[in-house]
Protein backbone atom coordinates (compact mmCIF):
# COMPACT_ATOMS: atom_id res chain seq x y z
CA UNK A 1 0.00 0.00 0.00
CA UNK A 2 1.27 3.76 -0.81
CA UNK A 3 -0.23 6.57 0.74
CA UNK A 4 -0.17 9.76 -1.50
CA UNK A 5 -0.23 13.31 -0.39
CA UNK A 6 1.82 12.60 3.26
CA UNK A 7 4.00 15.67 3.53
CA UNK A 8 5.31 15.09 7.29
CA UNK A 9 4.90 11.78 9.21
CA UNK A 10 4.49 12.24 13.33
CA UNK A 11 5.34 9.42 15.68
CA UNK A 12 4.78 8.72 19.18
CA UNK A 13 7.59 8.70 21.45
CA UNK A 14 7.33 6.03 24.29
CA UNK A 15 6.66 2.41 23.12
CA UNK A 16 6.96 3.62 19.27
CA UNK A 17 10.41 5.39 19.23
CA UNK A 18 11.59 4.51 22.91
CA UNK A 19 11.61 1.21 24.33
CA UNK A 20 9.25 1.63 28.23
CA UNK A 21 10.68 -1.34 29.20
CA UNK A 22 14.66 -0.98 28.77
CA UNK A 23 14.40 0.46 32.61
CA UNK A 24 13.66 -2.24 34.48
CA UNK A 25 15.31 -4.61 32.03
CA UNK A 26 18.60 -2.79 32.96
CA UNK A 27 18.28 -3.25 36.66
CA UNK A 28 16.13 -6.66 36.43
CA UNK A 29 19.00 -8.45 38.78
CA UNK A 30 17.51 -6.53 41.37
CA UNK A 31 14.05 -6.92 41.19
CA UNK A 32 14.78 -10.83 40.59
CA UNK A 33 11.63 -12.44 38.94
CA UNK A 34 9.49 -9.16 39.67
CA UNK A 35 11.21 -7.90 37.04
CA UNK A 36 8.82 -8.46 33.99
CA UNK A 37 5.39 -8.08 36.12
CA UNK A 38 6.63 -4.51 37.51
CA UNK A 39 7.98 -3.32 34.04
CA UNK A 40 3.89 -4.42 32.82
CA UNK A 41 2.25 -2.65 35.51
CA UNK A 42 4.69 0.29 35.65
CA UNK A 43 4.10 0.88 31.95
CA UNK A 44 -0.35 -0.19 32.25
CA UNK A 45 -0.11 2.31 35.24
CA UNK A 46 1.09 5.04 33.97
CA UNK A 47 -1.42 4.96 30.88
CA UNK A 48 -4.19 4.75 33.19
CA UNK A 49 -3.17 7.57 35.11
CA UNK A 50 -2.92 9.90 32.60
CA UNK A 51 -6.37 8.83 31.35
CA UNK A 52 -7.48 9.36 34.92
CA UNK A 53 -6.51 12.65 35.06
CA UNK A 54 -7.14 13.94 31.99
CA UNK A 55 -11.12 13.20 32.79
CA UNK A 56 -10.80 14.29 36.33
CA UNK A 57 -9.11 17.28 34.92
CA UNK A 58 -6.37 16.96 37.69
CA UNK A 59 -3.58 17.37 35.35
CA UNK A 60 0.05 16.51 36.42
CA UNK A 61 3.02 16.16 33.77
CA UNK A 62 4.40 13.12 32.36
CA UNK A 63 7.30 12.70 34.81
CA UNK A 64 4.95 12.51 37.57
CA UNK A 65 2.51 10.64 36.36
CA UNK A 66 5.38 8.23 35.76
CA UNK A 67 6.66 8.46 39.35
CA UNK A 68 3.24 7.94 40.52
CA UNK A 69 2.63 4.86 38.44
CA UNK A 70 6.57 3.15 39.73
CA UNK A 71 5.58 3.55 43.18
CA UNK A 72 2.25 1.94 42.89
CA UNK A 73 4.12 -1.42 40.83
CA UNK A 74 6.76 -0.97 43.43
CA UNK A 75 4.34 -1.41 46.13
CA UNK A 76 1.92 -4.18 44.65
CA UNK A 77 5.02 -6.26 44.44
CA UNK A 78 6.45 -5.66 47.96
CA UNK A 79 9.14 -3.75 46.67
CA UNK A 80 10.53 -1.13 48.96
CA UNK A 81 13.93 0.07 47.52
CA UNK A 82 14.69 4.04 47.53
CA UNK A 83 17.59 4.41 45.62
CA UNK A 84 16.66 1.77 43.14
CA UNK A 85 13.55 3.84 42.24
CA UNK A 86 15.82 6.87 41.89
CA UNK A 87 17.42 4.25 39.32
CA UNK A 88 14.61 3.42 37.52
CA UNK A 89 13.15 6.67 37.37
CA UNK A 90 17.12 8.22 36.05
CA UNK A 91 16.50 5.53 33.25
CA UNK A 92 13.49 6.61 32.38
CA UNK A 93 14.43 9.98 31.21
CA UNK A 94 17.26 8.75 28.98
CA UNK A 95 15.51 5.44 27.38
CA UNK A 96 16.69 3.20 24.65
CA UNK A 97 15.63 3.61 21.06
CA UNK A 98 14.68 1.15 19.55
CA UNK A 99 16.88 -0.67 17.18
CA UNK A 100 14.87 0.73 13.81
CA UNK A 101 13.79 4.43 15.08
CA UNK A 102 17.04 5.97 13.75
CA UNK A 103 17.09 4.12 10.07
CA UNK A 104 13.31 5.20 9.65
CA UNK A 105 13.70 9.02 10.25
CA UNK A 106 16.98 9.07 8.57
CA UNK A 107 14.95 8.30 5.54
CA UNK A 108 12.11 9.68 6.08
CA UNK A 109 14.01 13.28 5.83
CA UNK A 110 16.23 12.05 3.17
CA UNK A 111 12.68 11.66 0.90
CA UNK A 112 12.03 15.29 2.20
CA UNK A 113 9.42 14.98 4.49
CA UNK A 114 9.24 16.57 8.11
CA UNK A 115 9.64 14.43 11.02
CA UNK A 116 8.15 15.55 14.64
CA UNK A 117 7.46 13.42 17.68
CA UNK A 118 3.94 13.79 19.39
CA UNK A 119 4.27 13.01 22.98
CA UNK A 120 2.97 12.66 26.42
CA UNK A 121 5.92 12.96 27.78
CA UNK A 122 7.00 16.60 29.56
CA UNK A 123 9.52 18.82 27.42
CA UNK A 124 13.02 17.70 29.87
CA UNK A 125 12.09 14.29 29.51
CA UNK A 126 11.65 14.21 25.32
CA UNK A 127 14.69 16.35 25.14
CA UNK A 128 16.82 13.81 27.55
CA UNK A 129 15.32 11.27 25.49
CA UNK A 130 16.00 12.52 22.06
CA UNK A 131 19.39 13.29 22.84
CA UNK A 132 20.46 10.43 24.71
CA UNK A 133 19.16 8.29 22.04
CA UNK A 134 20.70 10.67 19.15
CA UNK A 135 17.80 11.21 17.51
CA UNK A 136 17.35 14.60 18.06
CA UNK A 137 18.99 15.41 14.94
CA UNK A 138 16.23 13.68 12.62
CA UNK A 139 13.33 15.20 14.32
CA UNK A 140 12.11 18.80 12.70
CA UNK A 141 9.25 18.89 15.93
CA UNK A 142 9.24 17.62 19.47
CA UNK A 143 5.81 18.17 20.54
CA UNK A 144 4.59 17.54 23.55
CA UNK A 145 0.85 17.51 25.56
CA UNK A 146 2.21 20.16 28.18
CA UNK A 147 1.16 22.27 25.33
CA UNK A 148 -2.30 21.72 25.48
CA UNK A 149 -2.51 20.07 29.06
CA UNK A 150 -4.58 17.32 28.46
CA UNK A 151 -2.75 13.77 27.44
CA UNK A 152 -3.74 11.80 24.51
CA UNK A 153 -6.36 10.39 22.85
CA UNK A 154 -7.77 14.06 23.55
CA UNK A 155 -7.88 16.37 19.75
CA UNK A 156 -6.47 18.61 21.50
CA UNK A 157 -3.40 16.62 21.44
CA UNK A 158 -3.53 15.80 18.34
CA UNK A 159 -4.85 19.55 16.48
CA UNK A 160 -1.32 20.50 18.21
CA UNK A 161 0.48 18.50 15.52
CA UNK A 162 -1.58 20.42 12.81
CA UNK A 163 -1.11 23.76 14.10
CA UNK A 164 2.65 23.19 14.91
CA UNK A 165 3.36 21.89 11.53
CA UNK A 166 0.88 24.03 9.75
CA UNK A 167 -0.12 21.32 7.56
CA UNK A 168 -3.77 19.57 7.69
CA UNK A 169 -4.22 16.40 9.26
CA UNK A 170 -4.85 13.97 6.30
CA UNK A 171 -1.39 15.36 4.65
CA UNK A 172 0.32 13.38 7.62
CA UNK A 173 1.16 10.45 8.59
CA UNK A 174 0.47 9.60 12.41
CA UNK A 175 2.63 6.37 13.95
CA UNK A 176 2.16 4.58 16.74
CA UNK A 177 2.62 1.48 18.92
CA UNK A 178 -0.53 1.94 20.81
CA UNK A 179 -3.58 0.87 19.62
CA UNK A 180 -5.94 3.49 21.52
CA UNK A 181 -3.45 6.35 20.17
CA UNK A 182 -3.52 4.55 16.59
CA UNK A 183 -7.27 4.75 16.91
CA UNK A 184 -7.81 8.64 18.72
CA UNK A 185 -5.10 9.65 15.59
CA UNK A 186 -7.18 8.51 12.73
CA UNK A 187 -10.57 8.92 14.23
CA UNK A 188 -9.34 12.83 14.27
CA UNK A 189 -8.19 12.80 10.87
CA UNK A 190 -4.66 11.93 10.32
CA UNK A 191 -3.52 9.09 7.78
CA UNK A 192 -2.49 6.40 10.42
CA UNK A 193 0.21 3.57 10.83
CA UNK A 194 -0.47 1.40 13.24
CA UNK A 195 3.48 -0.11 14.67
CA UNK A 196 2.21 -3.87 15.88
CA UNK A 197 5.80 -5.13 16.88
CA UNK A 198 3.77 -7.76 19.10
CA UNK A 199 1.40 -9.16 16.84
CA UNK A 200 -1.84 -7.73 18.84
CA UNK A 201 -5.40 -7.59 17.96
CA UNK A 202 -6.23 -3.90 17.19
CA UNK A 203 -8.47 -2.09 19.79
CA UNK A 204 -12.47 -1.88 18.60
CA UNK A 205 -12.09 1.90 18.79
CA UNK A 206 -13.75 4.52 16.43
CA UNK A 207 -10.71 5.76 13.35
CA UNK A 208 -10.14 4.01 10.20
CA UNK A 209 -6.08 2.78 10.52
CA UNK A 210 -4.46 3.32 6.92
CA UNK A 211 -2.02 0.98 7.51
CA UNK A 212 -0.77 -1.98 9.97
CA UNK A 213 3.57 -2.82 10.05
CA UNK A 214 5.60 -4.99 12.02
CA UNK A 215 8.37 -2.14 12.18
CA UNK A 216 9.19 0.92 11.62
CA UNK A 217 11.34 0.07 8.63
CA UNK A 218 8.41 -0.42 6.75
CA UNK A 219 7.14 3.40 7.49
CA UNK A 220 9.09 5.08 4.42
CA UNK A 221 7.98 2.35 1.70
CA UNK A 222 4.07 3.46 2.44
CA UNK A 223 4.53 6.89 1.52
CA UNK A 224 4.62 7.81 -1.97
Amino acid sequence: MKLDGIRACVFDAYGTLFDVHAPVAKVAAALGDKADAVSRMWRDKQLQYTWLRSLMGAHADFLAVTADALDYALAAHGVSNAPLRARLLDLYMTLDAYPDARRCLETLKSKGLTTAILSNGSPAMLDAATKSAGLDAQLDHILSIEQVGIYKPDPRVYQLAVDELGIPAADMLFVSMNPWDASGAAYFGFKVARLNRLGVPPDNLPGDISAEVATLNAIPDLIS
